[in-house]
């Protein structure tokens, strides 16, 4: 997924923006930068991090850059922040999301004999390069940033830092990710997490709406693009995404998970002798199910966290069951003899869990129950991409689906809690997995946990619905026959 921080100040802003960065390691975990404006100009340094802590790699940055503004990023794919001269002006651009049409943009762009990208290590387009050139096909930059949000399908919030010390920050057009702004003395900041605001000394000064630009300074904020009315904030955010100490549209990741845990609890409820989570993201919800039950919560798995990256995000899968395996560690004592229930945040392909509850059974566990906290993953996520699946047949569902009815299926009738399909589905992945019991949450119990109207998050996944899409729009507003009433953004 990634994430990003910025910063503009009276003073040195080079500790704030490290550090603001680094509260976005669990966001990403392959590519870091940043960037610094000094009194020679920009400064960068861009690193792999798969196999190394954020901090490690950019100590060395830190010691040497010195400036009043800069923006760091971590990343999944793609090398950034990017420097870019153009017609105006130069500036250095960070972006977070994902582009589904680069190719059709791309030609486009080609089409105009304007524009000229250079070569990724894997052979691709970098989807930051791509946006820098969108905003630079236009007279300013905020119209290039407002033609960019209307152009590019997917999602995409960026920061963007030009020469002369100015931070613009963008929220995704129909605000998938967030942005939130802070506020100390003599400085600015941007940031995708509000957890890191509090130990830097900022406190929370405004959250962008969906499809606004702001421009910061050290001495305040201006608004550029206002907010559109329509918005799909990623519901997965406080599912599994976002940092406990975070907050988005005034709602607490952690508290939300307490209530998603609670609502498991109410719901399907089962006998046991402890609940647990499955670190880390599912904690959360288990002490939310506990309390809820009235069952002491337990650790019969415990994750060694010093050294071991996110255990989804290799991309071979042998790699993933290994970094799954050594990252949990087992307590004998409370797993044998024992009835577990475990909550975790999510099934995405089920292979991880599988291999742990075989582990749990191995070491003495007597039963095993198992509590989602969101509902059935039935379609692959076209805006974020916080899986690494080649293909919805990787989900746990589809595969099952295929199984029950083969490819012709109507994955629709799968939505419904209540209905025979769903209930035959969440059985035969129970029986894989070798649960005595499998419940997942069900999507309106965890909209009323995260506490925001269902209109104004995406459920994408789980529903296959693109609520962002008015009017009939369901391909973006560059393949609408007609402007989109759904464009987002007025510049002011």
């Amino acid at each position: 997924m990634g994430g990003f921080f910025g910063v503009v100040s009276k003073e040195d802003c080079v500790a704030d923006l490290f550090f603001g960065t680094d509260y976005h390691s669990h966001l990403g975990t392959m590519r870091g930068g940043m960037a610094v404006l000094s009194d020679k100009g920009f400064q960068r340094a861009i690193h792999d991090i798969s196999n190394s802590q954020f901090r490690t790699k950019f100590e060395n940055d830190f010691k040497r850059f010195e400036g009043k503004a800069g923006i760091g990023v971590i990343s999944d794919n793609e090398d950034q922040p990017l420097i870019i001269s153009s017609h105006l002006g130069v500036y250095t651009i960070t972006t977070v999301g994902v582009v589904t049409n680069v190719a059709p943009l791309v030609k486009e762009l080609y089409a105009t004999h304007a524009a000229q990208f250079s070569e990724m290590s894997r052979g691709g387009i970098n989807p930051t390069e791509l946006v820098a050139t969108l905003i630079n096909s236009q007279p300013s930059l905020a119209e290039g940033v407002r033609y960019a949000q209307q152009k590019i399908e997917g999602s995409c919030s960026l920061l963007l830092l030009t020469e002369e010390g100015e931070l613009y920050a963008v929220r995704d057009r129909y605000g998938r990710t967030p942005v939130i702004i802070g506020q100390k003395e003599g400085a600015i900041a941007a940031t995708m997490e509000s957890c890191c605001f509090p130990n830097l000394g900022y406190e929370v000064e405004h959250e962008l709406g969906p499809g606004e630009m702001v421009h910061c300074t050290p001495d305040g904020v201006e608004t550029v693009l206002t907010p559109g009315d329509q918005m799909a904030i990623c519901s997965f955010l406080w599912v599994y995404f976002g940092y406990p100490a975070s907050g988005y549209e005034g709602r607490n990741v952690e508290m939300a998970r307490y209530r998603c845990g609670g609502a498991l609890a109410r719901r399907n409820p089962v006998e046991a002798d402890s609940v647990g989570g499955v670190p880390d993201s599912g904690v959360a919800h288990a002490l939310g199910y506990a309390v809820e039950a009235g069952i002491r919560y337990a650790r019969p798995f415990v994750k060694y966290t010093p050294t071991w990256p996110r255990s989804f995000m290799p991309p071979d899968q042998k790699a993933r069951e290994l970094i799954a395996q050594m990252k949990l560690i087992p307590i004998p004592g409370l797993i044998q003899g024992k009835r577990l229930i475990f909550c975790d945040d999510s099934i995405v392909r089920g292979t991880q869990l599988r291999d742990q509850v075989k582990r749990l059974y191995d070491d003495g566990a007597k039963e095993i129950h198992m509590r989602i906290a969101c509902p059935p993953l039935l379609y692959q996520c076209r805006f974020l991409n916080f899986s690494r699946s080649k293909s919805e047949m990787d989900l746990a569902t589809r595969r099952t689906i295929r199984e029950i009815e083969g490819d012709d299926a109507d994955i629709a009738t799968y939505r419904d809690a209540d209905g025979k399909p769903y209930q035959e589905m969440v059985g035969r992945i129970r029986q894989r997995l070798g649960l005595y019991s499998l419940a997942y949450q069900r999507l309106d119990d965890l909209v009323e946990a995260i506490g925001l109207p269902r209109e104004q998050l995406c459920t994408y996944c789980w529903t296959g619905e693109d609520i962002s899409k008015p009017n009939g729009c369901t391909h973006g507003c560059s393949h609408c026959p007609s402007p989109c009433a759904a464009t987002a953004g007025t510049v002011v």
